[in-house]
């Protein structure tokens, strides 16, 4: 169940298995985090409506992209993967539609097939949804939140309501990618002075704690934590603009092939590519497509819409860097103060609307250099929400990875075929968002709501300085 997170990578449809019921230390506070399961069970479902009714029926059973599957198969697979886990797994309860689990089995069932299937009908879908959620309030409601490692800290809800929110994000690209008149609305951030402040911050060098041990709902790849060193390095204080990237692309930036990661070139050539997906040039201006919309390519906005290839190349023609992933988590999660790692770049608090764009609560990133209250301690901005950053390192296991609840959540995706993204987006709500989450795709994809910041090394002159 990898959740779709990037909308290109599937989950896992296939039945629990393989469950350890070693038991754990109880929760400190068990009822705090069954009410915490709770608001985020109903707060996943209240988003999945939202993107589900804002169309009519055949937009829901029509596959708007290849690469995408068609809405009402989303809707279901949610039902089913929260009958599964939640009902069976931790409830002991007998399968309501187990005639369907191989329909919404992620790994037997590609995109592009999907439509083919003999998927539950949209009404169909909504009711058992609806009799799967009823249902699974109740297993919450009697299940004590210890005992086993599925059921400690109410792991197996959060773990739903997390797939759930990163479906309703998969659900959030095929309104993106789908033709015909607006279907979602949103206010827009605030406006946002523009950022005065230094284009890049020196991260220090030394060790710091990476991953997590402790955060109750992480996932099997996030853990465990590990120490890890990483040398002084520059990293921009805000994602990359539009105005930015702009640039690149009047340099020639998508003609010239020393910038280019050999089969990232052998992309820009095949598929044409002159800009970020979703812009066009008409008469002098860049115009970009936003859920329905055409508008100007605003040019205070963090660049979305790139792939890896993209932000690589633009990188390299900067005289910069992506960087790796270890210096992304670095610069988001540790105090030099307190010398301690913390769960967001502003501490431990969870996120608010002050301190960063999450939840679908806007339809666009916010202006680069946005929301003060959520800068890290060395001033590094939006790093949680707006837009997913690329980073430079492949998905890979950490040191003493155990794969949890089941191998096909993230083991087998482990390899050089994924790029790392860190830090959501506008699209990401804050149950499936945290400093230690960690998101992967193909370096070629583009649908994403990804964007990214990049860095450098000391020069020599700047380490003799004593900058190291």
């Amino acid at each position: 169940m990898t959740g779709d997170r990037t909308g290109i990578q599937d989950d896992v449809s296939t039945a629990p298995h393989d469950v350890s019921t070693t038991p754990h230390d109880a929760p400190a506070d068990p009822e705090a985090l069954r009410e915490r399961a709770h608001t985020a069970l109903l707060a996943a479902r209240e988003r999945t409506a939202l993107l589900t009714s804002c169309v009519e029926d055949p937009e829901l059973t029509a596959q708007h992209s290849p690469l995408m599957s068609p809405l009402v198969w989303d809707l279901a697979h949610i039902g089913n993967q929260e009958e599964q886990w939640l009902l069976r797994a931790v409830g002991g309860r007998d399968a309501l539609r187990p005639e369907i689990d191989s329909l919404y089995d992620a790994f037997e069932h590609p995109r592009a097939a999907r439509p083919s299937l003999p998927l539950l009908a949209p009404d169909e879908a909504r009711r058992y949804a609806a009799d799967v959620r009823g249902r699974a309030l109740d297993v919450l409601r009697s299940t004590p939140f210890h005992g086993s490692r599925l059921t400690d800290a109410g792991f197996a809800f959060g773990m739903i309501a997390q797939h759930e929110q990163q479906h309703d994000e998969t659900m959030l690209i095929t309104h993106q990618l789908r033709a015909g008149s607006p279907a979602l609305t949103a206010p827009d951030p605030e406006p946002a002075p523009p950022f005065t402040g230094p284009a890049e911050v020196l991260v220090p060098g030394g060790p710091f704690r990476m991953g997590t041990t402790t955060e109750p709902w992480a996932l099997d790849n996030e853990r465990p934590a590990h120490r890890q060193v990483v040398p002084p390095f520059f990293l921009d204080t805000t994602p990359v603009t539009n105005a930015a990237y702009r640039r690149f692309i009047d340099a020639g930036g998508y003609d010239d092939p020393r910038w280019w990661d050999e089969r990232g070139w052998d992309t820009v050539r095949r598929d044409k590519l002159t800009a970020p997906l979703f812009w066009r040039r008409e008469a002098g201006q860049w115009l970009r497509r936003r859920f329905g919309h055409i508008e100007p390519v605003p040019d205070d906005e963090p660049v979305l819409h790139v792939s890896w290839y993209e932000a690589d190349a633009y990188a390299r023609w900067a005289g910069r860097r992506l960087p790796t992933e270890a210096e992304w988590e670095k610069a988001a999660r540790h105090h030099p103060g307190e010398d301690r790692s913390t769960r967001y770049p502003w501490g431990d608090a969870d996120p608010t609307p002050d301190r960063a764009n999450l939840g679908q609560r806007h339809l666009r990133p916010a202006p680069a250099g946005s929301y003060p209250q959520g800068a890290s301690p060395l001033g590094i901005r939006q790093l949680i929400g707006d837009v997913w950053e690329w980073t430079a390192s492949d998905f890979l296991p950490y040191p003493g990875f155990v794969a949890f609840p089941y191998p096909e959540y993230s083991a087998v995706f482990f390899g050089d075929d994924y790029k790392v993204l860190r830090g959501g987006a506008f699209s990401v709500d804050a149950v499936a968002c945290r400093g230690t989450f960690r998101n992967w795709d193909h370096p070629v994809r583009r649908q994403i709501f990804s964007g990214f910041r990049t860095a450098r090394d000391l020069t020599a002159a700047e380490t003799a300085a004593g900058l190291a």
